[in-house]
């Protein structure tokens, strides 16, 4: 029987990816590099041999998708931020058994799941920049689910029940990835590339540092209470699905660990970023 090794909340911002490059801003996202890095160290400690990633950048209108391609080889180059990723190239093997054990369980739980191969479906930068410090030698599968952005908090906590009795009948040792921000609201145009590392409202960044705390002091189901409220007040990002997802998979209210932060709270581009590691139930 499978298993979940591994279940964290981590970021994936593009300026992580401009922190490796030289210039005026190499190393300023350093903490995360070192953070997803540990993440990558961890899950291999673990035994893990797939990496399940709720991508908030793969971002879906109708049912809920996975990209089962066998193999993940292309270039990428962002088409929201192409100046910050770019020709960034990837090789990793993909998880098509596993995805169709997924679609089977979340079409099980009542809801619309398909598994796709196209040959131009590749990655989005939420899966990216994340392999990029946690699986360099593509050692580990990879197998991403998009985000719906239209779906609701209850919905994807089904969808993370799912995706554990998935792996449960699997025989795969998987760390699954929630990627994505904590508060999700940008700036202005005019003002964004002053933000480039702060929030952008004192009132999200207060919140986002309160839910740390709860998280940190394992008051879930105080958190799961208000996360609905949390996802539209804080602007979530792809509906805070991968969230949702991963404590749905955890066991939800029932959930009795402690997150482990992994590095500091940061802004970017006045969103809130984190990387928190969770013990997963026995």
């Amino acid at each position: 029987m499978g298993e979940i090794v591994m279940a964290a909340k981590i970021t994936h911002v593009p300026s992580i990816w401009l922190s490796l490059q030289p210039g005026k801003h190499h190393g300023i996202r350093r903490p995360a590099e070192k953070a997803l890095t540990e993440v990558g160290r961890r899950a291999r400690e673990r035994g893990a041999d797939t990496f399940l990633v709720a991508d908030t950048h793969w971002m879906n209108s109708i049912g809920f998708h996975l990209n089962g391609r066998e193999r993940h080889r292309a270039s990428y180059a962002s088409h929201e931020l192409p100046h910050f990723i770019h020709d960034l190239e990837y090789d990793y093997a993909g998880d098509a058994e596993l995805a169709e054990l997924v679609r089977q369980e979340i079409v099980a739980g009542g809801q619309k799941a398909l598994v796709h191969t196209y040959r131009d479906l590749g990655l989005e930068y939420a899966t990216l920049v994340p392999m990029y410090f946690m699986n360099q030698d593509s050692g580990i599968r990879v197998l991403p689910i998009g985000c719906n952005i239209y779906s609701t908090i209850d919905e994807n906590r089904r969808i993370g029940e799912a995706l554990l009795r998935a792996v449960r009948r699997s025989d795969r040792k998987v760390a699954f990835l929630a990627s994505g921000s904590l508060s999700h609201a940008f700036p202005p145009n005019e003002i964004a590339e002053t933000l480039l590392n702060e929030v952008s409202s004192e009132i999200n960044k207060k919140v986002d540092l309160a839910v740390l705390d709860m998280w940190a002091q394992g008051r879930i189901a105080e958190f799961l209470a208000m996360l609905p409220d949390y996802n539209v007040r804080c602007t979530g990002e792809g509906a805070m699905a991968d969230t949702a997802m991963l404590f749905g998979l955890l066991g939800w209210a029932d959930y009795a660990g402690r997150g482990e932060l992994l590095c500091p709270y940061f802004g970017s581009t006045g969103t809130g970023q984190v990387v928190v590691d969770f013990p997963v139930p026995a």
